[in-house]
């Protein structure tokens, strides 16, 4: 009991639950209709189903359309990311002491075993899961063969540990396979195409946002930074402001290809979106003590990941507009 007391106060600080998962579920089936609908699998196939003998329609729908197979896709993406930040927790843990020692795990008030008996246990439930009922089985164990990877530094830590960039250029990937997984599973479930556009644009979706975050978490203004090794620290603040600019705009480019037969307005929309956080690099560029330039890429993150789900959900409902 003490051991899952301990781990309560861990997930409440550091990974809330039920957020979390809902966030698993909005990321698979984002890039899982995304495709769908390009490939042109519409509502109409997405609710035909026939009857199997014995069967109630919701059970043979069940059956059909492999709805289990959505719900632990669903949960991998979850799990996966959970388990990240418990490795993250590892990593990091002699630099959390010295600089974030209110942090559940180097105070104390959790244990490195507490983490290490729950990660194995959640990592052998996924992919057992994974492997009983997934088609796409094998790309899951390959997300978690890179993720044990990003966990021991790709056994070159010496190396990886004091450089930010190479951190990022080793473990941001992570993020395309995450997406590969995801793709994967409608490809394998539709037997649609797997070499074109619509699918290298959706691999791409939601790497970017991912990586605009990553580095705008790290880009302070010059008199903020501390011992902890930022971006702006290492190549200044503008240049990283102007680097995401770039990213932000390539980001949209695939959110724009992927809507652009599905719904006119959300382009309009997207694009609104994007020029507003453009606006904000270059103040942020005049005055970067004005706010942080994070919480500028994370709303814009928010608000474009609901314009694309909103897309989705109005082109199931009445289609292209």
């Amino acid at each position: 009991m003490e051991r899952l007391k301990r781990l309560r106060v861990y997930f409440n600080e550091m990974f809330p639950l039920i957020p979390r998962l809902c966030l698993g579920y909005i990321v698979f089936l984002e890039i899982y209709f995304i495709v769908l609908l390009n490939h042109g699998v519409t509502g109409k196939k997405l609710l035909l189903f026939d009857k199997v003998k014995g069967q109630s329609d919701l059970i043979s729908y069940f059956i059909q359309h492999d709805v289990i197979g959505v719900i632990i896709g669903g949960f991998t993406i979850f799990s996966f990311l959970l388990w990240l930040r418990i490795a993250d927790d590892f990593k990091d843990y002699e630099l959390d002491c010295r600089l974030f020692a209110s942090r559940p795990l180097p105070s104390g008030r959790v244990h490195k075993d507490d983490l290490r008996i729950f990660a194995i246990i959640l990592i052998g439930i996924t992919i057992f899961i994974n492997i009983l009922f997934m088609r796409n089985f094998i790309f899951c164990l390959i997300l978690y063969s890179y993720g044990s990877l990003m966990a021991v530094w790709f056994f070159q830590k010496h190396k990886i540990a004091k450089s930010l960039p190479l951190a990022l250029v080793t473990h941001n990937p992570v993020q395309i396979i995450l997406n590969i997984y995801v793709i994967s599973y409608a490809i394998m479930k539709y037997k649609l195409p797997i070499f074109d556009i619509t699918n290298l644009m959706a691999i791409m979706t939601l790497y970017f946002p991912a990586l605009i975050w990553e580095i705008s978490r790290k880009i302070r203004a010059p008199k903020e930074e501390t011992e902890y090794v930022t971006y702006s620290k290492l190549f200044g603040y503008k240049k990283c402001v102007d680097f995401v600019f770039v990213l932000t705009w390539l980001d949209i480019l695939t959110n724009v290809v992927l809507v652009w037969n599905l719904n006119k307005i959300s382009v309009v929309a997207i694009l609104a979106n994007t020029v507003w956080c453009s606006m904000k690099f270059i103040e942020y560029k005049k005055n970067p003590t004005k706010y942080r330039i994070v919480s500028k890429v994370e709303r814009y993150t928010y608000i474009q990941e609901s314009m694309m789900i909103a897309t989705i959900v109005i082109y199931l409902i009445v289609g292209k507009i």
